[in-house]
């Protein structure tokens, strides 16, 4: 499918929230969204560098701070929140540090932000997603939830800790969390539309990001310098995203369609088959909403 940014329809009157949004594909999606017509907030842990980057974005942008990895400041984000969200495109994270870490809450830092903190995210802003007349949810994932296995419902212990097996399960629960909220949803006969998508492989500032793969100072210096001779940017990663985050049918898997999905225009993406356990994901959702104490009503 060649599908492209100028794709998109005319967003006037629509608002979107992008976790993550000052950086790479995350910044590239708030940046095309408000090109066309959104009221785009970029939700960030770090406001100055969020400021920083709606700077340079055309259209209506503002910045909200938001933590991830703290249940508080998912909580405070979504009680100042006021009206309807048109669109949620969960995309910030983090990718492989090093050495096992914990939230504020104590969960594995991949789990507890790039699964937990998203799950709670929309679970805290469904009420104002179902006042839009027809809301969008969007779970970036990865190729690394190939990874992934049926540990998933573990959360990452710290025993045995294995940085790409973790960042693979936080990757295989947000597709799970994402066909399992469609499920709900359609159960519930809510108009919402939830679809996942992943960028292949492109280079972004989670390769350099000292709380991942750059904390070894040669590859922070020398990886994307090598990445960039043979693969896209993050504007071409943030592709699949914006399909999925407009066009995509409710439930499905948006990404790259060549070289084993790494690069190339849009269409289908491929899931393991634990991405596709109907059964491990309703097992990972429960788990989800003991750690977070969210809950999701859709009346």
């Amino acid at each position: 499918m060649n599908w492209k940014p100028a794709d998109l329809p005319a967003l006037a009157g629509r608002t979107a929230i992008v976790t993550g949004g000052n950086s790479g594909i995350g910044f590239h999606t708030a940046k095309e969204l408000a090109a066309h017509g959104a009221d785009v907030v970029l939700a960030v842990r770090n406001v100055q560098a969020g400021n920083a980057a709606a700077a340079k974005m055309g259209g209506k942008v503002r910045v909200e701070q938001l933590d991830l990895a703290s249940q508080r400041s998912i909580r405070e984000f979504a009680g100042r929140w006021d009206g309807p969200i048109d669109l949620l495109v969960n995309n910030a994270g983090l990718m492989e540090p090093p050495a096992w870490r914990a939230t504020e809450d104590g969960h594995e830092i991949q789990f507890g932000t790039n699964h937990l903190g998203h799950f709670a995210l929309t679970g805290r802003l469904l009420p104002k997603l179902l006042e839009a007349p027809a809301a969008r949810v969007v779970s970036v994932a990865s190729l690394a939830h190939h990874r992934g296995n049926e540990s998933v419902v573990e959360g990452n212990p710290e025993a045995g800790y294995n940085k790409g097996r973790a960042y693979g399960n936080s990757k295989l629960a947000n597709i799970l969390f994402a066909r399992e909220l469609q499920s709900r949803a359609s159960q519930a006969g809510s108009k919402l539309t939830v679809t996942a998508a992943h960028p292949g492989v492109c280079v972004t500032g989670l390769v350099p990001d000292p709380d991942g793969w750059g904390a070894n100072p040669v590859v922070r210096v020398a990886l994307p310098k090598l990445m960039r001779i043979a693969l896209p940017g993050a504007s071409a990663g943030a592709i699949p995203s914006l399909y999925a985050g407009t066009a995509a049918e409710p439930g499905s898997y948006t990404g790259p369609q060549w070289l084993q999905e790494v690069r190339g225009p849009i269409g289908p993406g491929k899931l393991s088959k634990h991405a596709r356990d109907e059964a491990l994901g309703k097992s990972l959702w429960d788990v989800s909403e003991e750690k977070t104490g969210v809950t999701f009503a859709f009346a």
